[in-house]
C-alpha cells in the first residue's frame, strides 16, 4: 500500500483548527502563463472549487471525441496527484472528499475525521472564518460523501441523516442539489426519525426552492444580511442528464449561476463547491453515454464558473476530479481509432433502457435502437437477452460501439489530472496528493 508520497514538501506555518494546511512547496515555472487576462498573480477573494466525481485522464480524452473539440478545462491543465486513503490504496469518495476539503487522509467510508477520531475543519469551513460566504452544488444528494466533505465530521458516509442535520446547523449560504427525503421526519415520507430540517432551515434564514423555476426566478438574496438558500430538487438523487429534460430540475450550469450570483454579493469574497456526482455513477455502471452527458453537464458549470473568473478577475477556478472510476479506456478491441462520437445518439441510460425490455426481452432490438441508433447484431442481442444483468449488458455494447473501454466496476487508483484558471492558477503546476490541494488554495487565499 502507498505511503504519503515524498514528491511534495510542505512549507509555511497556516493553521485551519490546529491542524496543518500549509502549502506543497512543488517547483514553480520563472515565467507563469496568463491564467487570468487580468493577471496571474493578483488576490484572490473566490474560489469556485469544481469536482467532477470519477473523472480521469482517459474521461478527458473520449469527452474531446464525444464533443468533436477541446473541452473548456483542456487550456488550463496544470498538474497531477495522487488519490489514495489512509487504509487503502483505492480510495472512496469519502475519503478523498475529505483529503481535498481538508488536507488530511482518512479512511474510507469515513467524512471529516481522521483515523485516530479527530474531527477535521474544511478549507470551506476555514473560509467562513475569514468572513467569507460558502455554497455546495451537487447533481446528487446534497449529504452526500463530496458535498458532505466540507462541512460535516461522521464515521459512516452513509449517515445522511446526520449529514443533513449538520448542513441545516451549519454556516453555509447556498446548498442546492437532491435529496429532500433526508431533510424531512419519516412522518410525511422522509428519513429522518422526527426532525424536519426544511423547517428549522427556514427558520434560520434559508428561502426554499424545489424546482428549477423556482431557482431561475427567486428575487435577489442578500447573504451578508443573513439571507440564505436552500433548493432540494428532487427526494433523492437529481436525474441523470440525458433525461433531466423529462423532469423540473435545475441543471448543473444553472445551479452552479445562480449561487454565484448570490455569493458574489458578499464583498468578501466567497468558497464555492460545485460537484457533477453522477459522472461517478455512470462510471461504475460502466455506461458511457451517461458519462459522457453527464461530463457535458459539468462542462456547462466549469463555463459558467470560467466566465464569472475572467469577467471578475479575482476569481480562482480549480476543477479537480476525486478519482477515477471503471478504469475508462481511449480505445478497445485493439481499434487504433476513438468512436465516442456515437455516444452522442443515445438519449437514455442503460439502466432506462432495461426497464423497457418486456418480460421474455423479446424486444431488445427496438429498445436499443430507440435509445441509441444502433442496429444490433443478432449475437448482441442474444447477450442482452441472456444477461443476469441487461443493463449492464447494454452499457457494453454500446460502449463496444463507442470503441470505449472498461477495467472495472468500482474506483481505480489512477492519478488524476487539476485545472486551474485565475489569479495564481500556476501555482498548480506540478505531481501532488489529493492533500496538497487545498492547501495550495489555503495558502493562496492567505487564510488566517
Amino acid at each position: 500500500m502507498f505511503k504519503k508520497l515524498g514528491v511534495v514538501a510542505l512549507s509555511t506555518g497556516l493553521v485551519l483548527s490546529g491542524l496543518s494546511l500549509s502549502t506543497a512547496d512543488a517547483a514553480k515555472p520563472e515565467n507563469p502563463g496568463n491564467g487570468n487576462a487580468k493577471g496571474n498573480n493578483g488576490k484572490v477573494e473566490n474560489v469556485i472549487f469544481m469536482i467532477p466525481d470519477g473523472f480521469s485522464a482517459d474521461y478527458a480524452s473520449n469527452y474531446r471525441v464525444y464533443k468533436g473539440e477541446e473541452a473548456v478545462w483542456d487550456s488550463h491543465l496544470k498538474g497531477m496527484f495522487t488519490t489514495h486513503s489512509a487504509d487503502y490504496d483505492v480510495t472512496d469518495s469519502a475519503a478523498a472528499g475529505t483529503a481535498m476539503a481538508t488536507g488530511e487522509k482518512t479512511n474510507n467510508g469515513t467524512i471529516g475525521i481522521d483515523p485516530e477520531g479527530n474531527e477535521l475543519t474544511s478549507i470551506l469551513e476555514a473560509s467562513e472564518e475569514n468572513g467569507k460566504s460558502s455554497g455546495l452544488v451537487a447533481t446528487s444528494t446534497i449529504s452526500h460523501a463530496t458535498p458532505a466533505a466540507f462541512v460535516a465530521n461522521v464515521e459512516d458516509r452513509n449517515n445522511e441523516t446526520e449529514i443533513a442535520r449538520q448542513l441545516v446547523s451549519s454556516d453555509v449560504d447556498v446548498m442546492l442539489g437532491g435529496g429532500k427525503n433526508n431533510f424531512l421526519p419519516e412522518s410525511v415520507g422522509g428519513n429522518q426519525e422526527e426532525l424536519n430540517l426544511i423547517e428549522q432551515a427556514e427558520e434560520q434564514g434559508f428561502n426554499l426552492v424545489e424546482t428549477r423555476d423556482e431557482l431561475l426566478d427567486i428575487d435577489e438574496i442578500n447573504v451578508e444580511n443573513g439571507e440564505r438558500l436552500l433548493g432540494l430538487f428532487a427526494d433523492e438523487a437529481l436525474t441523470p442528464e440525458l433525461h433531466r429534460g423529462e423532469t423540473e430540475e435545475p441543471s448543473l450550469g444553472e445551479m452552479t449561476k445562480t449561487a454565484i450570483d448570490i455569493l458574489e454579493e458578499d464583498k468578501d469574497g466567497f468558497f464555492l463547491v460545485v460537484e457533477g456526482s453522477q459522472i461517478d455513477w455512470a462510471g461504475h455502471d460502466n455506461d458511457a453515454a451517461w458519462a459522457m452527458s453527464d461530463v457535458a453537464a459539468f462542462e456547462q458549470a466549469v463555463e459558467e464558473a470560467i466566465n464569472f473568473a475572467e469577467e471578475d478577475g479575482k476569481t480562482l477556478v480549480v476543477v479537480a476530479g476525486d478519482h477515477d472510476t471503471g478504469g475508462m479506456t481511449t480505445g478497445a478491441n485493439g481499434s487504433l481509432d476513438l468512436n465516442a462520437d456515437v455516444l452522442q445518439n443515445v438519449t437514455a441510460t442503460g439502466d432506462y433502457m432495461a426497464t423497457q425490455l418486456n418480460e421474455d426481452r423479446s424486444n431488445v432490438r427496438e429498445v436499443v435502437e430507440t435509445y441509441t441508433g444502433l442496429t444490433l447484431t443478432e449475437q448482441e442481442i442474444q447477450g442482452i437477452q441472456e444477461a443476469d444483468d441487461p443493463a449492464f449488458a447494454i452499457n457494453t455494447v454500446v460502449s463496444d460501439y463507442a470503441l470505449v473501454g472498461w477495467t472495472s466496476t468500482n474506483h481505480t487508483g489512477a492519478d488524476i489530472p487539476v485545472y486551474a484558471y485565475g489569479p495564481q492558477s500556476e501555482q498548480f503546476v506540478g505531481f501532488y496528493d489529493n492533500t496538497d490541494l487545498p492547501k495550495i488554495i489555503a495558502d493562496i487565499m492567505k487564510l488566517k
